[in-house]
């Protein structure tokens, strides 16, 4: 059977969809050459958000598959949405399915899953929602759980957003760390050719989940990218495959040198003393907005001045630079700093 945990990095690979049996073959024989891949990936089914596209081969391309293991070895993973497709997949002998965001974020597809995995022992990933929703990815894992299934895994395939980004879906690294944290006995792989949609980003993307300690990276790889019928941009050769992972660290957990752990304590030590410090700081700064709250109730004036948070914003981001910190992260410590000095104001208007 096969085990998802059996090995760190684990490198999940293959085409976007499977669109016929040459290039199905022909890019898990190449894969399979390189020796740096461990499970073969492949499209049957696809979901797209608009009719009229290329919607996967379907059953017919199981038997491919069945092949793929006979002539390369490698075990076969396929993404499943309902009973009937794990029913077919398993029929054919598929090792390992993966459920994918569109279903994740739907509870009553994932129930259905599950109900129709109950006894067996094949390993399934859980891709996380379209949207950034963690108690949904949470929820799929924990419906697949309640039926037996023994062997889960998460997918870090980035979350949809509005507006235009350098990548395809936002990564929202501090969401795939909260599942890490809620989960922290299941095994973590990143779908950096989903995040990205291009395949320029896919190593700076596949090195960050490396750092962050995920198990491993499910990657697109084409024989023929060009001409892929879904996807086209964000897959790549087997050849540029293998040199992306010849240059991604996959760096220890730890180290036993006494010279690491002093200068790594005594950092720590620094830290501790700095979030005191500045946790007093925000204290006294939820102080001072209760006072504004009080004055603005004697004075019966409303709790949100917008003209003058949007001063505060520019004067704090207008500094990024000088102090060494992203505007991203800026934005994000001054908008929960926001929220709570408006709950203050709230209470003391309350009273």
């Amino acid at each position: 059977m096969l085990d998802i945990k059996s090995k760190k990095p684990l490198i999940i690979a293959g085409p976007c969809s499977a669109e016929t049996v040459e290039q199905t073959l022909e890019t898990a024989k190449a894969l399979a050459a390189s020796g740096k891949v461990d499970i073969f990936r492949a499209g049957v089914w696809k979901p797209r958000t608009k009719p009229g596209g290329f919607e996967g081969v379907g059953i017919p391309a199981l038997p491919w598959l069945v092949e793929v293991k006979k002539s390369t070895g490698l075990p076969v993973a396929i993404e499943v949405a309902n009973a009937k497709h794990v029913e077919s997949a398993l029929a054919f002998g598929i090792d390992m399915f993966w459920i994918g965001a569109r279903t994740t974020s739907n509870p009553f597809s994932v129930q259905e899953i599950a109900e129709s995995l109950r006894g067996t022992d094949i390993p399934v990933l859980v891709k996380n929602p379209m949207n950034a929703d963690v108690e949904l990815w949470n929820g799929a894992v924990e419906r697949l759980a309640k039926c037996g299934i023994k062997q889960l895994g998460l997918i870090h395939r980035g979350f949809s957003g509005y507006g235009s980004s350098q990548y395809r879906n936002t990564p929202m690294w501090h969401l795939a760390i909260e599942i890490q944290k809620r989960l922290p006995e299941l095994p973590i792989f990143c779908d950096p050719s989903h995040i990205c949609g291009n395949r320029e980003l896919l190593l700076d993307v596949s090195q960050q989940a490396a750092d962050l300690n995920f198990d491993g990276i499910m990657v697109e790889s084409h024989i023929s990218p060009q001409s892929a019928w879904s996807d086209a941009k964000q897959q790549v050769t087997p050849a540029d495959l293998v040199a992306m992972l010849d240059t991604i660290i996959w760096r220890a957990e730890g180290s036993d040198s006494v010279a690491y752990q002093t200068s790594l304590d005594e950092l720590r030590g620094v830290i501790d003393r700095l979030d005191d410090e500045i946790l007093n700081l925000i204290s006294k700064r939820m102080e001072a907005a209760e006072g504004i709250g009080r004055i603005k109730r004697e004075n019966n004036v409303m709790i949100l001045q917008s003209s003058r948070w949007n001063q505060v914003v520019e004067r704090v981001l207008a500094r990024s630079e000088e102090l060494g910190l992203s505007r991203d992260f800026l934005n994000i410590i001054l908008e929960a700093i926001h929220i709570e000095s408006i709950n203050k104001q709230n209470r003391v208007m309350q009273k």
